[in-house]
């Protein structure tokens, strides 16, 4: 896989002030995701993977440790990171269309005509090119994803940040989901997906960075997933890797 580029991470490190104390929630986090590269964040939930993710978007400020994209420190939010959390976060009074323009009226240069296409480019790759003047309420839970999903890409971003994206959906609508992210192929940006779910993590991932539970959250190791982007869910559990990765003896 492809080494450095995309994202640096250096020595990361997250400290909160408390009442009794400094509690320190990720510490000496390093590293290196390649240009289309895809890497999952795996661990308990509670065990500082979001954080990890919420100070590469500009979210969260460290304490310690810099992150870069392209080379460039991070130094807040910016349109080279689109970012997908685990609600959708549409607004409800907006069609489908006008959710994916919010951000891309503020990125895109030329006319609305431009900005519009680049919108509906995003959607058509979702499988929402139908349904651009429908209004979220009217949306299944997956299809709502869908559109959050669509307005990260159309930032056309350096970096994907998604935060268990498909956390919230039934088993049956997630693997639409994930088949979805696999799909999108060559034309994926560099991505770091955090997950609790091991086997989502083999299926989508070119790395994944084991995280401990704590105190602070560090990366206990990285393992490379041994398939090719083509991949399917029976070669996935036919392995039986799960265990191994999360350090567990399956005898």
């Amino acid at each position: 896989m492809n080494a450095g580029g995309a994202l640096e991470l250096a020595r990361l490190g997250k400290t909160y002030r408390t009442p009794r104390g400094p509690a320190v929630i990720v510490e000496e986090v390093s590293l290196q995701v390649g240009e289309g590269e895809l890497v999952s964040l795996l661990g308990h939930s509670g065990c500082g993977k979001s954080t990890v993710l919420s100070m590469i978007a500009g979210l969260i400020e460290p304490s310690a440790g810099e992150i870069r994209v392209g080379g460039k420190p991070v130094r807040g939010p910016g349109p080279d990171r689109g970012m997908v959390f685990q609600a959708p976060c549409l607004l409800p009074w907006l069609d489908v269309l006008d959710n994916v323009l919010l951000g891309v009226n503020q990125v895109v240069k030329g006319g609305v005509a431009a900005r519009r296409a680049r919108a509906e480019q995003a959607l058509a790759s979702v499988g929402l090119g139908d349904a651009l003047t429908a209004r979220p309420a009217a949306l299944s839970a997956g299809m709502r994803q869908r559109v959050a999903l669509a307005r990260a890409l159309a930032l056309e971003p350096r970096v994907l940040l998604l935060d268990e994206p498909f956390g919230m959906l039934d088993s049956v609508t997630r693997a639409e989901l994930q088949d979805m992210v696999l799909a999108l192929g060559p034309a994926r940006p560099t991505t770091i997906l955090v997950t609790h779910d091991v086997d989502e993590a083999l299926l989508l991932s070119d790395r994944i960075a084991v995280m401990t539970d704590g105190p602070a959250a560090r990366i206990r190791e990285v393992v490379e997933v041994p398939f090719g982007r083509e991949r399917t869910r029976s070669e996935v559990s036919a392995l039986g890797l799960g265990d191994k990765i999360l350090g567990r003896d399956p005898s």
